[in-house]
């Protein structure tokens, strides 16, 4: 018997249309990790990327949980002292909608060039257009 590892050329990529209204951001940001890194073929290999592309639609229309709309802060470092920003949650909605969602993916795939490389296939739009209909994305309801 003999492991099968599957090569670059072998991976057939499709693409997915995920509508993200009314849904809680971390259980929609580890199910489309989980398509992104391709999780959910049975020739998933760790060290491969294998997985397909993923169009995020109504970004601006994700929801939290609990007092986290009221809580939840984003923080980033200039890397000068005293170089800390922290952005709140309402606010990051209202200037950056579908930055919430990039960055709740981004933290749940390997932090790595293999997860730079999965991560470039996520599309997040705040709106429900997007210019993504030539490829003919499958809907996804999760």
């Amino acid at each position: 018997m003999r492991t099968y590892s599957p090569k670059q050329g072998e991976i057939k990529r499709e693409w997915y249309l995920v509508d993200a209204q009314g849904k809680t951001l971390g259980r929609l940001a580890s199910e489309i990790a989980k398509i992104l890194r391709g999780k959910h073929k049975p020739i998933f290999t760790p060290h491969v990327d294998c997985g397909d592309f993923v169009v995020v639609v109504n970004a601006g229309k994700v929801r939290l949980t609990g007092r986290k709309a009221e809580q939840k802060m984003y923080y980033r470092h200039s890397g000068y002292p005293g170089g800390l920003r922290e952005i709140p949650w309402q606010e990051m909605m209202a200037k950056h909608p579908e930055r919430a969602i990039e960055l709740a993916v981004r933290g749940m795939l390997p932090h790595n060039s293999l997860g730079r490389k999965m991560f470039k296939k996520l599309k997040v739009y705040a709106s429900d257009t997007h210019p993504h209909q030539a490829q003919q994305p499958k809907v996804l309801d999760l």
